[in-house]
C-alpha cells in the first residue's frame, strides 16, 4: 500500500469536527452502537484515539497514550478535538513519517499503515456518533470506502478473539451503503434496527 493517507485522515477529522458541532447537551448521556460507550464516552474515546495518532506521527509510542481524554466540560468537545487533530496535522507533516517504523497499540508498522488504520477507525467511529445523534448530516461515501478495504485487509471476518476491539461480523442490511458495511464488518448494529 502507498497511498498517503494524510489527506484521508484531513477528510475524515473534517468530518467527525463537523459531527460534533451538532451535538446538544441532551444528547451526550445517550446511547451508541458501541455498547458500552454512551456519547460522551464516545467523543473522549474519539479526542483519545486522535491524540494516540499524533504522538504515534511525533515518533511516540502509542501505547502510552490513554485512549481516552478526562475533565473535557460538556460544551468544550468542539475545542478538545480540534487541538487534537491539529496535533495530528502537525506530527504527521514531514513526509518521512509514513515509511518509517511507528509504534501502534497493535504492533509496529509503518507510518502509512498506522495511520491508514486509524482512518478506518475515525471513519468508524464517526457512524456510531452519527447513528447516535440521529445522522445529522450526510457522510462521505469514499472515506467508508476506503475504511472499508483496510478493515477487510487487517481483520479476518471469522470469529475475533478479545484482544480485537470489534465484534466478528455481521450481515449487512439489504441495500446498505458503505458505512453500514464497515459497521457490519466490524460487529456493530444500528441503534434503530438493534
Amino acid at each position: 500500500m502507498n497511498t498517503d493517507p494524510r489527506p484521508l485522515y484531513a477528510r475524515a477529522a473534517e468530518q467527525i469536527a463537523a459531527l460534533i458541532r451538532t451535538v446538544r447537551p441532551e444528547q451526550l448521556a445517550g446511547p451508541t452502537p458501541c455498547g458500552e460507550f454512551d456519547v460522551r464516552t464516545l467523543l473522549s474515546h474519539m479526542a483519545g484515539g486522535t491524540r494516540r495518532i499524533a504522538v504515534v506521527g511525533a515518533g511516540g509510542d502509542g501505547l502510552a497514550v490513554r485512549p481516552f481524554v478526562d475533565g473535557v466540560p460538556d460544551d468544550g468537545w468542539v475545542a478538545a478535538y480540534d487541538e487534537v487533530r491539529a496535533e495530528v496535522e502537525q506530527s504527521w507533516a514531514d513526509d518521512a513519517r509514513l515509511d518509517a517504523l511507528v509504534h501502534v497499540p497493535w504492533g509496529e508498522a509503518p507510518g502509512r499503515i498506522a495511520l491508514s488504520g486509524y482512518v478506518m477507525e475515525a471513519v468508524t467511529h464517526t457512524w456510531d456518533l452519527s447513528e447516535a445523534l440521529g445522522r445529522p448530516l450526510g457522510l462521505d461515501p469514499e472515506l467508508a470506502e476506503f475504511a472499508l478495504a483496510i478493515a477487510h485487509r487487517v481483520l479476518p471476518d471469522e470469529q475475533r478473539g478479545d484482544d480485537v476491539p470489534f465484534d466478528s461480523a455481521a450481515p449487512a442490511p439489504e441495500g446498505a451503503d458503505a458505512y453500514e458495511r464497515l459497521a457490519a464488518w466490524l460487529g456493530r448494529r444500528s441503534l434503530s434496527r438493534a
